[in-house]
């Protein structure tokens, strides 16, 4: 049965690119059945609708509170019946009645190394902190902001002459490569939410969660070879 996937974001919609593309060389395995933005001009909106997808905005601007909004977001998601929902630069903080719904098929892609930099402007506080890696994590999203079981990371290394922009750029092409592998384990149902923690192939994840260096080349770019 092919995995139904639903994506939220915000912005310009590159991860959503490439979740996109991924999913071409394989789509009997899953399949974005919508992508909704909760700003009207997304740039990834009009990403969606090149890949003839549907797209839709749900303009949070037009609701008195949060919850007001997270439920008419679930209302609109629903329509779609996913098996997976991937929050994809959505930026929003989601409510305990949001999170609660999609329990065990939500899932973030962050950029920092968490349990690192939660929140916004991770890249600046790497700076600011002297670090000498940086990067990005695939994490269950829970109650907690940022703060759900890791699944996956990925890692650069800060160089000296290194940016808020120019980490941007690099923990994003990393994130490209990270978040559909990660897709397609639970597409192959090998990722699971199992009491409160991140399962690969029924073993629990470490709390650090995984390394996307320590999976080869063909794995990341073919999940499905043998």
């Amino acid at each position: 049965m092919t995995c139904r996937i639903l994506v939220l974001i915000s912005g310009s919609g590159t991860n959503l690119q490439a979740l996109i593309d991924s999913l071409q060389a394989h789509p009997d395995k899953g399949q974005i059945v919508a992508v909704i933005s909760n700003r009207p001009q997304a740039l990834g909106l009009e990403r969606a609708r090149n890949a003839g997808l549907n797209a839709l905005a749900l303009d949070n601007r037009d609701y008195p509170d949060r919850e007001s909004y997270d439920q008419a977001l679930i209302e609109q998601i629903d329509r779609f019946r996913p098996d997976l929902v991937l929050l994809a630069g959505f930026m929003r903080i989601l409510t305990e009645q949001f999170v609660s719904h999609y329990r065990g098929f939500l899932l973030n892609i962050h950029p920092s190394l968490l349990p690192k930099y939660k929140g916004l402007n991770t890249h600046q506080r790497v700076l600011d902190s002297g670090d000498s890696e940086h990067g990005s994590t695939v994490h269950f999203v829970t109650q907690e902001l940022d703060g759900g079981p890791l699944i996956l990371q990925a890692s650069i290394q800060v160089l000296s002459d290194d940016t808020p922009a120019s980490l941007a750029t690099r923990v994003q092409q990393q994130e490209h490569n990270l978040y559909p592998l990660v897709m397609h384990w639970f597409i192959q149902g090998r990722l699971r939410l199992v009491d409160d923690q991140a399962c690969l192939d029924g073993q629990a994840i470490p709390p650090a969660g995984l390394r996307l260096e320590d999976f080869n080349n063909d794995m990341r770019e073919d999940p499905y070879a043998s």
